[in-house]
């Protein structure tokens, strides 16, 4: 489910596509792995939720077409599974790929998106437009805020 729609992301040489489970699940996966399950100590079992294959998703690649970041987009709204390699952390990429999420989202007429942040990344959603619903909770033991924004 190739979408041919990508963004550029000004700070950076990334391009962000859209793509489906089947064509870009496993760079998405590998990145998600070492993010989430080498770096966080997310269990495996946790990190695979079996949604994967019902949401759409943004991989970020690289100027020699590594992929660098990812995230998903649930058919209910929800953003998940963002993550970027550390060496392309503070460069816009995260932004890029939560703007291409935007975008897609609008294009499905959603009207508002949802996620659970960690909290160290709270700020970061803050700034593109996220606010806090409700009360700190852990999830994977990782301390975690509900944000919302309407998009539409």
């Amino acid at each position: 489910m190739t979408n041919d729609r990508s963004y550029m992301e000004e700070r950076c040489e990334v391009r962000v596509r859209i793509v489906g489970w089947a064509e870009a699940g496993e760079a998405c996966l590998r990145i998600r792995t070492r993010v989430f399950v080498e770096e966080q100590g997310v269990p495996m079992d946790i990190e695979v939720d079996g949604l994967d294959p019902t949401c759409v998703h943004a991989l970020a690649v690289g100027p020699g077409g590594e992929p660098v970041g990812t995230g998903r987009l649930l058919p209910d709204g929800r953003v998940g599974r963002m993550a970027v390699l550390p060496g392309w952390r503070g460069r816009g990429v995260g932004r890029g790929i939560l703007k291409a999420l935007e975008a897609e989202a609008g294009r499905r007429g959603m009207a508002r998106l949802r996620l659970h942040a960690q909290v160290s990344a709270q700020g970061f959603y803050e700034r593109l437009g996220y606010r806090v619903q409700g009360s700190v909770f852990e999830e994977a033991g990782i301390p975690h805020v509900e944000m919302e924004k309407r998009i539409g």
